[in-house]
């Protein structure tokens, strides 16, 4: 079992967890959608996207950091996007060994701070980062706003 990058030979069954995820948010099921998403983010190179996989070379799950910067501190931070764990195999430290492997990757990169957003109702996830060292943010709210006319459910992130 290992955290490691994805490659776009992982875009069949990475697209089935992204599929799954944004389901989990909401989101109707549109695998070959998921598909393009991520080959278009591992062709474009924007993002860095971890999976765990295996012995059996399956993937149970992934996460997905977008880089930013902050004019504040004057350095980049990066959003910690995306994070997933197929049904089947939760409860067995996966969640926790990638958001361990991406605060890694951010430090092996020189950026001193992740940021994320999830679900109040989403005990698990709040639990599993409060763990882990992270913080509620309490000093600043955070807004959206949807800028082509469509409404969308909630979904973040």
């Amino acid at each position: 079992m290992s955290v490691r990058h994805a490659k776009l030979s992982d875009i069949e069954a990475l697209g089935e967890l992204l599929d799954g995820y944004r389901v989990f948010y909401g989101q109707p099921s549109d695998p070959a959608g998921a598909r393009h998403f991520l080959a278009r983010r591992l062709g474009l190179g924007d993002s860095h996207l971890l999976v765990y996989e295996d012995e059996g070379s399956d993937l149970l799950g992934f996460v997905q950091l977008y880089p930013l910067f902050s004019t504040v501190r004057l350095a980049p931070l990066w959003l910690l996007n995306d994070l997933f764990v197929a049904s089947h195999a939760r409860q067995r430290g996966i969640g926790r060994a990638l958001m361990t492997a991406a605060r890694d990757l951010a430090l092996d990169n020189g950026v001193r701070q992740l940021k994320l957003a999830t679900q109040i109702e989403n005990h698990a996830a709040q639990r599993l980062y409060e763990s882990l060292g992270w913080r509620r943010d309490t000093v600043f709210h955070h807004y959206a706003l949807t800028v082509d006319g469509k409404v969308l459910e909630e979904c973040s992130p």
